[in-house]
Formats: structure tokens, sequence, C-alpha cells
């Protein structure tokens, strides 16, 4: 075969992989997905078709495959489906093969802070052992009752307790990981138990900042240096923040990942259209639309050059902004608050009529269409979402004139700065040789269970 060892696999488990059988030139050499591998014995490559173009009906036959091979468990010869007497699938197994699957999602940082909670249940309280089919109700209800005492702390060392809501999230990922062992005959049962809905274990924070507030917070982001007269640098990415929030309605990570680098194709200044979803970014539940940008911020995108945001995250300083207003906390408040806000604002503005525009702006409501997916591009989208954005805008600038004009110095970036947020996200991942032991795996591959404040972007 021509597939050599360094190429990219559709998918990969131990040493064995999933490639195209293709020529010099590109073209398909077979017309099925080939499964290849190195023979130490022989010391070449060798290869064995899947029968298959389906990748997924592939990826099952490389399983097949690397349980006779690496683990000599016993399969079905029908159905290829382990059986009863064969070796039984630790959820720690099931874990680390769920990461490697999905490692590819935009989401996948929070799905390895998710399940590395579950791990560290296995962990504190001598269960790595546990199977999947031992994971029932009883046994999420033990892991409810010891994930909610345990605290979050932030890198910063701040404390504090853990929600329902998160604790729910971890229970929903391991579902989702059982789930697939199954489906890939890794295991004979489903996730024997439900995780409850996100209705009945959250609570929606009721607090919204009006006009005045959202003035006062740009008032705050706007303070000069007592000493210096100058503005202060340490504000400068927190008023970033707070302008392309309240011109886009952005959730808080779409409104950092906001960039005017060409290749990312999200600013359209002649069409005055900004693509909240970057290019190369699947787009998840959280649907990023494409929204109008109000006129006073047009010029300050123009003015910017990569991300307009310039560190991963705000939430310190907006956290000290919050406390310097005398805002409420214990999870009223939060990086969110401006989303929710502008949506407020919005719909007692637009009315009831109209507010499928707000709804479009939030990400709420999707094109119906293929023909609609140029709509962004036409003069008048979301007319009235952008007018009523526009004004408030007006108000916020009518008792804080600076608010969309004043000019913060920009921010050096160091050159290990910039480079951060592209280690950790599937590098550590083995797909290709040695095949470690799945302990090894699993530990190497679930971050700490923190959630806290990065400094700098990229």
């Amino acid at each position: 075969m021509s597939t050599t060892s360094n190429r990219t696999p559709l998918y990969a488990r131990g040493r064995y992989r999933l490639e195209w059988d293709t020529c010099g030139d590109g073209t398909l050499r077979s017309p099925y997905l080939q499964i290849v591998w190195y023979d130490a014995q022989s010391g070449r490559n060798r290869s064995r078709s899947t029968a298959t173009a389906i990748v997924e009906e592939a990826e099952i036959a490389l399983d097949r495959l690397y349980l006779e091979r690496e683990r000599g468990e016993t399969l079905c010869p029908t159905c290829g489906q382990q059986l009863r007497s064969a070796n039984r699938y630790l959820l720690t197994t099931a874990i680390a093969d769920y990461l490697i699957v999905r490692q590819a999602r935009p989401s996948i940082e929070a799905i390895r802070a998710r399940l590395a909670h579950v791990g560290n249940f296995l962990s504190e309280t001598g269960r790595l052992e546990t199977l999947c089919e031992d994971v029932d109700e009883d046994w999420i209800e033990m892991f409810r009752d010891w994930a909610i005492d345990v605290p979050v702390v932030s890198p910063r060392g701040k404390v504090r307790d853990r929600a329902p809501g998160t604790v729910e999230a971890s229970v929903r990922m391991l579902a989702a990981a059982i789930n697939l062992a199954h489906r890939r005959k890794h295991t004979l049962f489903p996730a024997a138990f439900i995780a409850k809905k996100p209705d009945e274990v959250s609570r929606t924070p009721s607090y919204r900042a009006d006009i005045p507030m959202l003035a006062r917070m740009f008032d705050y982001a706007l303070e000069l240096n007592v000493k210096t007269g100058q503005p202060q640098k340490s504000r400068d990415n927190l008023l970033r923040f707070l302008r392309i929030s309240v011109a886009t309605w952005a959730r808080p990570d779409a409104a950092h990942d906001v960039s005017t680098a060409p290749a990312r194709h999200q600013w359209h200044p002649q069409h005055r259209a900004l693509n909240l979803n970057p290019k190369g970014r699947a787009q998840t539940k959280k649907y990023r639309p494409i929204v109008p940008v109000a006129r006073q911020m047009v010029d300050l995108l123009k003015a910017s050059d990569g991300f307009y945001v310039k560190v991963d995250t705000v939430k310190t300083a907006f956290e000290s902004m919050l406390d310097a207003l005398g805002l409420p906390r214990q999870g009223e408040t939060g990086l969110k608050l401006i989303r929710r806000s502008m949506a407020k604002l919005g719909r007692q503005r637009l009315g009831e009529r109209d507010w499928v525009e707000g709804q479009m702006m939030l990400g709420h409501r999707k094109h119906s269409s293929t023909s609609d997916a140029y709509a962004p591009f036409e003069p008048g989208y979301l007319g009235r979402a952008l007018a009523v954005t526009e004004e408030i805008i007006e108000e916020i600038a009518r008792q804080v004139p600076r608010a969309f004009t004043g000019q913060t110095p920009e921010i050096a970036l160091s050159s290990q700065s910039k480079n951060r947020r592209n280690v950790g996200r599937g590098e550590r991942i083995r797909t290709s040789g040695p095949c470690l032991p799945k302990t090894v795996l699993y530990q190497a591959e679930l971050l700490p269970d923190r959630s806290g404040d990065a400094c700098t972007r990229r």
C-alpha cells in the first residue's frame, strides 16, 4: 500500500489505523476502507479490507480486529458482539475511548472536564474497576451525592459550590460514553440510567442589567489610572468584551472567538455582517448565527487585527467589575449577563411580532432553507433587531460618550501566549504507536477538574 504511517487516520485504536488506500496521484486503489497496522515480525505495514466505504461500519470492523488480536476477547462470529463469557468492559476504558472518538469536537474541553469529575469519583472512592454494566440509577445517585459536595476551585484559588446542573452535565456525558461503547459492541448494554433534564436541576438567573447599569459597566472599563491618567491596560479586554457582546448579543465563548482575520471568514465589512462561527468550526447545539453589525461597531472591527478580544477569557476582570459595581452574585451574574440583558431589552423594544429577529440574533432560530443562507448578506437583514441594537448603544453612549469610541492601548502579546490555546487540544492523545494500558491513556487524557481563568490569548 502507498499509505504511510504519518498520515492522519480516519480512526485509530492502538496500532490499528483506518485509512483509504490511495495511489501516488491521490486516486483510490480500492473503493473500501482499509485497516492498516505495522507488523514488527515482518518489518512492514500490513492491511486488511473492511469491505465497506462507510466510516462507521469500518470503525466497528477495526474495533473487532483490535479486540481479537490485542485483547483476545471472544466475539460472536455472526454479529461480532462480545460474548458474556468474555472480559467485561471497564468504565475507565469506555471513558478513554469516548475521549479519543470525540477529540475533534469543538466542545472537547468541556467533555474532558465533565468526565474528569467522574474520574475523580472513581479514583477517590476506590471504584476504578467499575464495569459499564455496574453503573445503574443507584450508582449514579451515589455519584451525585459525592459530586455535589466537591467544590469547584479555580486556578487562582477561588472556591465556589458545585451546581446541580454541573453535576448532571457529568452524568449526561457518562451516559454518552457508555452508549457509544454499546453501539460499538464493546459492552452488551446501553446506559442503565437517565440524566435529569436541565430545567430540573438548573435555575435560570433572574437578574438583568438595564441601560444605566450597562453604562456603568462601560464607565468602569474606561476608568483612567489614577496615577498616570492613562487608560488601564487590565481593562482593555473587558471593554472589548462589553462592546462585542452588546453589538452582537453573542454567547461569551462566541464573543471571545470574534476575529477579523481573513482566514477565519467571520468579518464581512462590505455587508456589515459578522459570522460568529469561524471557518472550520462545526456548528453545535449552541448555534452561532451570522448577525448584522451595529454601525457603532463597524469602525472598531475595521481597526482590529485578528481576535478582537485579545485574551482567552475576561472572567477575572468581569468578576472584579461585578464586585466594584455591587451586582448580585451566587449564580445571578456572570459572563452571560450581557447576552441575557440584551435579550430582555431587545424583546421589550421589538415586541412579540418581531421577536423572531431577536431569536435569530441569539441563535435560537436557524434559517429554514438553503436559499435563506444568503440572507445575512442582503441589505435589511434582521433590520428591526439591528435598529434596536443601535438604539441601545446610543442610549449607553449618552451616559458614557466614550463607550464605543474611547481608545485603549493594545496589549502586547508574548510569543508564548500566542500559541497557548493550541496546546493540549488532542495533542496528548495517542492514536498510533505502542498500545498503552487504558488506565494510562485515561489518566493522561482527563484534565484536572477545575474551572477558572486563562490570562493571555494565542
